[in-house]
Formats: structure tokens, C-alpha cells, sequence
């Protein structure tokens, strides 16, 4: 007698996030990716949208729904619907957010007052905005700052998280930036490669960057760079597998240096290797690569 496995239920997405931060991006990109989505969406009806694609599309079909801040109190009910699984769906919050300064000159660019605004700055509205959604925040699956994206690269960042079918591994993004330009506010982890020799002061390697063999090679083999992959990488394993226990399938690692130009983008690379090795989904990005 055979077995006829079940479907897999389809992706819900819930995007939330600060006015002005992407959202209407990441979901004009979710649905080119196949998602069915559903914007300004009420948390108390979400419920009622995946029975109602269920029942047309069946449950492979993907979800992805966009809750913002005018949805007010009822955020309560959308926090309480994710803990209970209660649309039998694997589901991801995606909290999208980025500095003030950038969100007001977004806003000003699109001409449009902010929903918390009521008669006064639009700064006063972001404010309010944060300190409601700050419960929610806290408790996102993915956290993306958009400061530094411009459309097309936040197109590509939606992609790359959600582009793949394979939902049961833990996507593992592993992204060098440059302490001079700001810790990564996204980062669930961060590492420090200021304790490694600069490549900058050797004329040869200045030009460089950490992707380029010579620069690589020479990153590697400083001492304490192996002790500290080897040390490191077995803390990351073990905090990747207790995600998945806990459903949490997204893990931003970041990897600093100066300028984010050599030691941490050789990291970044050796590190999204080893980790490849052992299994998971990883991206590399560099955030400050070129912007020296």
C-alpha cells in the first residue's frame, strides 16, 4: 500500500515595519516571487486571508501580508496568532526599518505626511511610529535595515530570503562591513577582525580587497585568524541549530574591520564556507565594499 505524502503548507510572511522603510517594495518583490499578497491588512483578519487561499490556491501557495502602523492595538492579536501557529503555516515576521534622517527625506521625497503625524513634524510621527511598533521589533524574525538600499538592492535582499523553496534550512547571511561607518543594526551576531594586521599598510594589498586571493591568503594566515574560525564556527553551529528548535530560520552574522574593505570581507568569505560545509543556506554580502 502506498503513501501519498501531504502537501507542504506554503510561506506566510507577515512585512511590517517603519513608514517609509520598503515595505511596499518587499511586497511588490514577494509577489513577483510568487507570493500571494495582501497590503494594509488588518492582524485580525490574517487568519481568515490564509483559509481563504487555502481554498482557492491550496496550501502550497505562498502568502505574504503587509501590517502597518495604522493597524494599532490590533498588532496584540497578530503577535498572539504567531505564537499559537495558528495558520499551520511556517511563518516569518520581516521587520523593515532605517535612521530617522533617512525615512524623513524618503517621506519628503514622496510628499506624503507620516499616519502619526497629526498636524505635527513628521519626525514627531516616526517617533510615535517607533515606540509602537517596538514591541513587534523586537520580536521579528528578520530584521533589515534599508538605510543604505536603494530599491534594487532591497529587491535583491527579498530575493535572496525569501527567493528559495528551501524553507526548512536556516538561511544564514554573513555580511563585512566597516566599523567606521556603523555596527549593522540587523546583525544577530557580530565579530570583531580589528585583532588581525591591517592588509591596508602593505602597498601590494591596499588596492586589494578581501575577495582577491593575495589579500585572502595573507588575512588567513596571521596568527590567531585560525584559532579564531576554528573557535567560532562551532558557537555559530550550535546557535544555528537551536534556531531551527526555536522556528527561527534567518541568521545574520556580521564581520567588521576598519573600513570593511579586507580583513572582514576575507572573513565573511571564509566564514559562509565553513558554514556551507556544514549544511546551511548561506548568502555573503559587503555592505561598504567600494565605498572607501
Amino acid at each position: 500500500m502506498s503513501h501519498v505524502s501531504e502537501p507542504t503548507p506554503g510561506e506566510l510572511v507577515i512585512v511590517t515595519g517603519m513608514t517609509g522603510a520598503g515595505r511596499s517594495t518587499a511586497a511588490k518583490e514577494l509577489e513577483d516571487l510568487g507570493y500571494f499578497v495582501v497590503d494594509n491588512l488588518p492582524p485580525t483578519l490574517v487568519r481568515d486571508v490564509v483559509r481563504l487561499v487555502d481554498d482557492s490556491r491550496g496550501i502550497t501557495q505562498p502568502i505574504a501580508v503587509v501590517v502597518d502602523v495604522r493597524s494599532g492595538s490590533f498588532f496584540d492579536s497578530l503577535q498572539a496568532n504567531r505564537h499559537q501557529q495558528v495558520t499551520g503555516r511556517p511563518t516569518t515576521l520581516l521587520f523593515l526599518e532605517a535612521t530617522d534622517d533617512v525615512l524623513v527625506r524618503r517621506q519628503e521625497a514622496a510628499r506624503r505626511p507620516h499616519p502619526l503625524q497629526a498636524g505635527g513634524r513628521l519626525l514627531h510621527g516616526l517617533r510615535r511610529e517607533r515606540e509602537v511598533m517596538a514591541d513587534i521589533r523586537g520580536d521579528a524574525d528578520v530584521l533589515l535595515d534599508t538605510s543604505n538600499f536603494n530599491v534594487h538592492q532591497l529587491q535583491d535582499r527579498i530575493a535572496g530570503l525569501f527567493g528559495t523553496e528551501a524553507h526548512t534550512r536556516l538561511k544564514v547571511t554573513v555580511i563585512s562591513f566597516g566599523f567606521k561607518y556603523g555596527i549593522p543594526v540587523d546583525a544577530d551576531w557580530v565579530a570583531d577582525m580589528r585583532f588581525l594586521p591591517n592588509p591596508h599598510w602593505i602597498p601590494e594589498l591596499r588596492p586589494q580587497n578581501g575577495r582577491d586571493p593575495d589579500v585572502a591568503a595573507y588575512v588567513l594566515s596571521q596568527p590567531g585568524a585560525g584559532q579564531f574560525l576554528d573557535q567560532y564556527l562551532p558557537v555559530l553551529r550550535t546557535v544555528a541549530e537551536g534556531y531551527l528548535v526555536e522556528g527561527k530560520r534567518f541568521m545574520q552574522v556580521a564581520v567588521g574591520c576598519t573600513g570593511g574593505k579586507h580583513r572582514s570581507v576575507a572573513m565573511t568569505e571564509a566564514i559562509a564556507g565553513l558554514l556551507r560545509e556544514a549544511g546551511h543556506d548561506v548568502s555573503t554580502a559587503h555592505r561598504d565594499l567600494g565605498r572607501e
